[in-house]
């Protein structure tokens, strides 16, 4: 005899499930204690949204699901953004909550919400288990679900009486891989065609070539095709370093560096490009022919409606059409003599002896080995990086251009720190995405992780601060007082470091990576190089105005 709980935890291990990040409650005590029998860790957050983000990375990272574990009511709530993170994201990820008895209600509606309607919209499937002999298919079909193309969120709610619920023994259903259709040949055919006939061919690599079963087709068919690439925010560091055909990232939508190359492309090969992603180009009538290379059909918007499309696992639409295409495309490199400008431009003020973005950019990279990995939080700073930031191998540098939320680059650097543990990973945060979730260094500091929190200071939720100022408002309402943080690490358990000057930066961090634990540092950032770069400077290069 196996209760509902047994067989749940039973069905995670048979999907290889190792770990479950979460907050245990009430409603969820019969799967804690069938936890505390297996051979799945259960790390415990601070908060829900946290495990979440947690769990969302460990899908982005490893392409198998990350599963996070809350209770009813609150609990449940507070995993809502995280399931947007996911969802826009595209990362597997199974969320289990709890709830009250089904059969009979003895607490009335205590704390009780539809959790299931509530997280519909929010994830690829949502639903609740009513019987405890139904418990190893819907764990087999909800981990299918999340890894399916598009991947994401799936919610199990499994109310308690269901997961004490004793029965007969239940058969696990193996899991197999999932394959993926293959491209027709028309359709490479037809897309050969253009690309051989181009005179300013580009390729753009977004959020979905960053799937880690892409990363080696994807870099062999740059090397093959030879054509200039740029990258989204989210599809950077899908392509290893060193074929010098890197263009640069759209950090903006319009009018930055490198649209100076997307501008004159007459053909532009979207491969992974999910509009989830804030635009990197817009698509405009008698613009651009662009192909979309993807998993799934484009998703029409105004600002992208491709004229061709291939459709089917990207790794080997690539190789196939690498075969067509390899040597035959005359004018392969017409673009590429920009590179240098682009380049140029993105790297100038990188060596002045201040806390500009740029020269901070510019000295993490120093610090940070080709393998090691960068979570980023979402603020100012996250265009500068994907500006500036120069990726080697694919995923080190982790950042969120779908949802866009506050908060996530603390948890997201615990995940990775935890896969990788041998690689330097450093989480950067602004000031006011950092305390959002800044009770995760408990965690990271009891799971005895090496992880290194940088935190750019300047007292403000500089993003919106500089939009203000683009948009021409007053300066109102952005500003706000911090902790001492030196001290605020150090209740934690953790260390902390206060960089006063741009010459201690480098020195400070390779201390804290050598010294290893959780360490977390401080620095002034200089951000009136948004209005100077990010407005002035391209509004000069790109008249009449950005966007």
């Amino acid at each position: 005899m196996s209760k509902g709980s047994d067989l749940l935890v039973a069905a995670l291990e048979n999907e290889g499930v190792e770990r479950i990040f979460g907050i245990p409650g009430e409603e969820n005590l019969d799967v804690v204690e069938s936890l505390r029998h297996s051979r799945i860790e259960l790390v415990i957050t601070r908060h829900e949204q946290a495990a979440v983000f947690m769990a969302a990375t460990y899908g982005r990272l490893t392409g198998k699901p990350g599963v996070c574990l809350a209770t009813l009511g609150p609990g449940a709530l507070n995993f809502t953004t995280g399931a947007a993170y996911a969802l826009l994201g595209a990362w597997p990820v199974i969320m289990i909550t709890g709830q009250k008895g089904i059969v009979a209600s003895k607490q009335a509606r205590f704390q009780i919400v539809d959790i299931v309607s509530t997280m519909k919209p929010l994830t690829k499937s949502a639903r609740q288990i009513v019987s405890a002999r139904t418990i190893p298919t819907i764990v087999r079909e909800a981990f299918r679900t999340a890894q399916q193309d598009r991947p994401g969120p799936v919610l199990l709610e499994l109310p308690e009486d269901i997961a004490a619920m004793e029965g007969d023994e239940v058969s696990l259903i193996p899991p197999h891989p999932q394959e993926l259709p293959i491209a027709s040949p028309e359709a490479l055919d037809r897309a050969a065609g253009i690309i051989r006939a181009a005179k300013r061919p580009l390729l753009m690599m977004g959020a979905g070539a960053s799937r880690p079963r892409s990363s080696e087709a994807l870099s062999a068919f740059v090397l093959r095709a030879g054509i200039p690439f740029f990258t989204t925010q989210m599809g950077k560091g899908s392509v290893t370093g060193g074929s010098g055909l890197y263009m640069g990232t759209a950090a903006l939508t319009e009018r930055d560096y490198v649209h100076m190359a997307i501008d004159q492309a007459d053909v532009i090969v979207t491969i992974g490009h999910e509009v989830t992603e804030k635009p990197p180009f817009v698509m405009r009538p008698g613009g651009p022919t662009v192909i979309h290379v993807g998993y799934l059909p484009a998703e029409v918007e105004q600002v992208y409606f491709p004229q061709v499309e291939v459709i089917g696992d990207i790794g080997r639409s690539l190789t196939l059409l690498a075969d067509r295409i390899e040597g035959k495309v005359a004018n392969a490199d017409a673009l590429l003599p920009l590179r240098e400008q682009i380049l140029s431009h993105i790297t100038d003020r990188a060596g002045e002896d201040r806390f500009t973005p740029q020269r901070l950019v510019h000295d993490v990279r120093q610090v940070m080995p080709p393998d090691g990995i960068v979570a980023l939080d979402n603020g100012m700073y996250k265009i500068w990086f994907a500006r500036n930031y120069r990726t080697q191998v694919a995923n080190t540098l982790l950042l969120d251009n779908a949802l866009a939320t506050m908060g996530a680059g603390l948890p997201s650097a615990i995940t990775a720190a935890i896969l990788y543990p041998q690689r330097r990973v450093l989480a950067v945060c602004g000031d006011g995405g950092f305390m959002m979730n800044s009770q995760e260094l408990e965690t990271a500091r009891r799971l005895g992780l090496n992880l290194v929190v940088l935190i750019f200071n300047d007292n403000a939720y500089g993003m919106i601060r500089w939009k203000q100022a683009v948009d021409g408002f007053a300066d109102y309402g952005m500003t706000f007082t911090n902790p001492d943080f030196v001290k605020y690490a150090e209740a934690y358990g953790a260390t902390g470091h206060e960089v006063r000057e741009i010459g201690q930066f480098i020195p400070t961090l390779e201390a804290a990576f050598n010294a290893g634990g959780v360490h977390l540092v401080t620095v002034p950032v200089d951000y009136s190089e948004n209005a100077r770069v990010l407005v002035d400077e391209l509004r000069q290069a790109f008249p009449p105005a950005i966007h």
